[in-house]
């Protein structure tokens, strides 16, 4: 048995007599600490939080005159002092402590309000120097949250405007008290605020450092949204952005209408996204169980999707649209006529919403997000209680660093369609397989377990009358000939892989006896 004495067991109430406030952010404050007044409860405050109350009429007392200590260089040094902490930590039916509190004339505080410095909003900025960015590390208010938080069952710490209402309403019901349930969960609130403070300050030491796979991995995710279920309806899920992150899946997004986004939208809508992200001309691509079923440039954003659905129709079905200019009424009557699940353009005309004000199912959602997507944020995967890391494969291709390994070399043509394909092929599950004729899709392979099988998949999707001319994008090199001949014998007229296979000799030797042109990129885009 322990030889240390059992902890008091925690009041079922506290009766607030005494608050200390220190807020940043000042919404709702003074009608907060106004309540407080007029149930009795004695304000302590500091710096602009005390200059607040005070203009607002109420009678407050400094944090100097309660810890007897000035407040001083710049204010970094004002509530680190054992008089005020000793006031929040003490354990108030231990003995020692009470005798401790009353020898040093330490008196409790029963309430704390805290909100921090903006760290991430400051963090974020690019055109400030590291020096203010530091500057807004908060010390002493996460300091006291964290020992109000500690010591709930005596102290209930106040970190959100969002709480005032409900924390003021229970002490108007209950004449000054406040339960052990709410001073719990507040405490829980609290822990949570101080550990995505921490993180957002470590995740900018490291981007600081370089540090891309550091030692200790930190990062911290608030929900911002629940959803319906997960991939299958007995899944629970949720929708979660990374804290500090510029930008996510859903950032600058707004839904004009629709039923609420699902689990699986929410992984087609990013991969539709960040594919049409890659094309300057108008293009759109359609995503199904994330993989494009079609993708395809055009003259015009009508053009772009006729082009991209005649790909693979059966496979567009209750598929999402993505374009990456605006849909317009001609755009909005065509898509209505198929299933969809999701569309998604930077902006839709007054026509084309009112057109899809008669589906009112269909999620219609504007992409207002302008900033640059890749950020610096490397990829991460679960992996049954550890993680995978890696840098995201989002660099851009450079042709000069190609290699045309064939007799023959492409025409600018067959260039500006292999690039195409080579874009498209990023984004398809390895072995990823992609045919294209005139900047459109027109065949797609993924997914399978053997190259060779996603060459003939992709020949079988393929709904043109003829492949001749077409190209082939493979996401990693050709271990045998007998893809490339497949494709070849099907009428297609060049070739761009990776290059790399112990058999690269056969695969170009089977590429030349038909002059058919093919390049290496020497990078493969293998997508798991």
């Amino acid at each position: 048995m322990s030889s240390e004495a059992e902890a008091p067991t925690p009041p079922e109430t506290i009766r607030v007599k005494r608050a200390l406030l220190s807020v940043f952010d000042k919404r709702g404050i003074v009608d907060f600490a106004r309540g407080l007044a007029e149930l009795g409860v004695e304000l302590v405050s500091t710096g602009g939080t005390l200059a607040s109350l005070e203009k607002a009429g109420l009678e407050v007392r400094s944090v100097d005159d309660l810890t007897g200590f000035p407040e001083m260089m710049d204010g970094r040094l004002k509530t680190l002092h054992p008089k005020l902490h000793g006031g929040l930590l003490g354990v108030r039916d231990n003995p020692a402590h009470a005798a401790s509190a009353e020898e040093h004339e330490i008196e409790w505080i029963d309430l704390v309000c805290v909100n921090l410095y903006p760290f991430e909003q400051t963090a974020s900025r690019l055109d400030l120097a590291d020096s203010s960015v530091i500057e807004q590390i908060d010390v002493g208010g996460p300091t006291m949250i964290r020992a109000a938080a500690k010591n709930h069952a005596y102290v209930s710490v106040v970190v959100s405007p969002e709480s005032y209402d409900g924390v003021l309403a229970e002490l108007e019901a209950t004449d000054g008290e406040i339960s052990y349930d709410t001073r719990r969960a507040l405490a829980g609130e609290a822990f949570h605020t101080t550990a995505r403070y921490d993180t957002s300050i470590a995740k900018w030491f490291s981007e600081q450092a370089g540090a891309q796979f550091p030692d200790l991995y930190v990062r911290a995710f608030e929900k911002t949204m629940e959803l319906p279920y997960g991939e299958n309806p007995h899944q629970r899920a949720a929708y979660y952005t990374q804290v500090g992150s510029r930008t996510h899946a859903l950032s600058m997004v707004q839904q004009h209408q629709g039923k609420q986004l699902s689990y699986n939208n929410l992984l087609d809508l990013d991969s539709a996204r960040r594919l049409v992200a890659e094309l300057a001309d108008p293009a759109c691509a359609i995503v199904k169980h994330n993989n494009p079923c079609g993708a395809a440039l055009g003259g015009a954003g009508y053009e772009a999707y006729e082009r991209a659905f005649n790909c693979d129709p059966l496979s567009a079905f209750g598929g999402i649209v993505a374009l990456n200019r605006e849909v317009d009424e001609e755009i909005a009557k065509q898509v209505i006529t198929r299933f969809t699940e999701v569309v998604i353009a930077p902006t839709f005309s007054p026509a084309a919403l009112e057109v899809f004000g008669t589906k009112p199912n269909l999620r219609v959602l504007e992409d207002r997000e302008r900033r640059f997507r890749r950020g610096i944020d490397p990829e991460t995967r679960d992996l049954g209680g550890g993680m995978l890391m890696q840098d995201r494969d989002t660099d851009p291709d450079d042709r000069s660093q190609f290699e045309v390994a064939t007799e023959r070399h492409p025409t600018d043509a067959e260039w500006d369609e292999l690039l195409f394909a080579w874009r498209v092929v990023r984004h398809v599950k390895s072995n990823a397989i992609v045919l294209t004729k005139d900047r459109a899709t027109v065949g797609i392979g993924a997914g399978q377990m053997s190259r060779v099988d996603s060459v003939r998949l992709a020949l079988d999707k393929s709904r043109v009358d003829t492949l001749d001319g077409a190209v082939l994008a493979s996401d990693a090199f050709f271990p045998f000939a007998d893809g490339p001949e497949l494709a070849i014998d099907s009428g297609v007229r060049a070739i761009i892989q990776p290059g790399g296979s112990v058999r690269d000799d056969e695969v170009i030797e089977a590429a030349n006896k038909r002059g058919v042109t093919m390049v290496f990129t020497d990078r493969r885009h293998f997508r798991h």
